[in-house]
């Protein structure tokens, strides 16, 4: 007999290569602890509601609470055969009390199970990329104290304009991550949506109560539509697209600092525990932690692109396409911390050199415009005076 979840009107068992290739669970299994949670709340609505009998609901939550101190000790393993992580810990705890464990999914899909569980961690992601960018915000505004009498050439083009503070300069950057800061926060309002209660996309003739649940999981809105809850998945490519950003911000600062650490420019010298050597050239001191820091940018960016092309096409409600996701919104997660803790770690050991910064600034005719500008002062019209200091 199959094990699946949805086998009562088959006749033939899925192949392993189908199983392998539909599974998700390699990559899901990280929403365990997500999954759990929203699964405790429902049997707490589903008893209230006498949906299932208290003693049901009360076996229901003890189950889940000790199939969580399983995983939580790395007793449990997650199965290809039971696709998800959904149907791992259903059947788990099915078969660990009984019966009662069959009815934790009534009044639920699979479809509205998913969002909620992307959702919670989404939530939880946010919270924690916001603490980075603030953290390394804070390192920025550290070095700009700590440096805030060099000057450097500030430059349009890539060619020098006009001298400007290093500070001033570091601060740019505290700008972009701010804006970084307010847009995951902005996409927040989107995520913290309840969609538990939609099911398959119908909703059910259950007497459930959604405003409940909404409150044990601190949710401060729920879905109006059924249909656009299990099908939305606009919260992930907001969620990406603000890490595009923020990435984009990154890379551009590490581009800098590798211009900077070149022996062209000379400004900065990275730290050995920073940086890494060549299999040929002795000599050879390389910037290879920020040079990655800027090409993880493009798969940022590209898992966005990957993100928007699977929903480009997809009729209502649910399609299974939604299931790929997950790889790239984790990818995205995993990736910006990564690159935030790093630099956070890296940025305040970095040497500033002093005088090639100022030597750098006082060349190439870097205060032509505060010259055009002292003769604006006397009187001199501004074109004119721009003549005069460029010829």
């Amino acid at each position: 007999m199959s094990t699946k979840s949805w086998a009562g009107r088959f006749k033939e068992k899925t192949t392993k290569t189908v199983e392998t290739f539909t599974s998700s669970v390699a990559f899901d299994s990280r929403l365990w602890e997500y999954d759990i949670e929203g699964s405790v709340a429902h049997a707490k609505m589903l008893g209230k509601q006498k949906i299932i009998s208290a003693k049901e609901a009360r076996s229901i939550l003890r189950g889940l609470n000790r199939l969580k101190q399983k995983i939580q000790k790395g007793q449990f393993r997650f199965s290809d055969e039971m696709e998800d992580v959904h149907m791992n810990i259903e059947s788990a705890l099915t078969h660990a009390i009984g019966s009662a464990g069959g009815k934790l999914h009534t009044a639920r899909s699979r479809n509205d199970q998913v969002a909620l569980d992307l959702r919670l961690y989404l939530r939880d992601e946010i919270a924690e990329v916001r603490r980075l960018i603030k953290d390394f915000q804070s390192v920025l505004v550290k070095l700009a104290e700590k440096h805030i009498d060099i000057i450097i050439p500030g430059y349009t083009h890539l060619q020098r304009a006009q001298p400007v503070l290093l500070s001033h300069h570091l601060m740019a950057y505290f700008e972009m991550f701010a804006r970084d800061a307010d847009r995951f926060e902005d996409c927040l309002k989107r995520v913290n949506v309840l969609p538990l209660g939609s099911c398959a996309l119908a909703g059910t003739t259950l007497p459930i109560d959604r405003k409940y649940v909404a409150r044990l999981l601190k949710f401060p809105a729920i879905s109006n539509n059924s249909i656009d809850a299990v099908s939305d998945r606009d919260f992930v490519v907001e969620f990406i697209s603000a890490a595009s950003l923020l990435m984009t911000h990154i890379s551009r600062l590490s581009e800098e600092l590798v211009l900077w650490n070149s022996e062209e420019f000379g400004f900065i010298e990275l730290p050995d525990a920073y940086s890494t050597g060549s299999s040929i050239m002795p000599q050879k001191k390389n910037p290879d932690v920020l040079e990655l820091t800027r090409g993880k940018t493009g798969r940022v960016v590209g898992h966005l692109l990957s993100v928007f092309v699977v929903l480009k096409g997809l009729p209502l409600a649910y399609n299974r396409d939604l299931q790929e996701d997950k790889e790239p919104l984790f990818d995205t997660v995993d990736t910006v911390r990564a690159c935030l803790s790093v630099l956070t770690e890296m940025m305040p050991k970095i040497s500033f050199n002093k005088a090639a910064m100022r030597t750098a600034a006082e060349g190439g005719f870097s205060t032509a415009t505060d010259l055009a500008e002292y003769l604006v002062r006397k009187g001199v019209p501004f074109r004119k005076a721009h003549r005069i200091t460029g010829g």
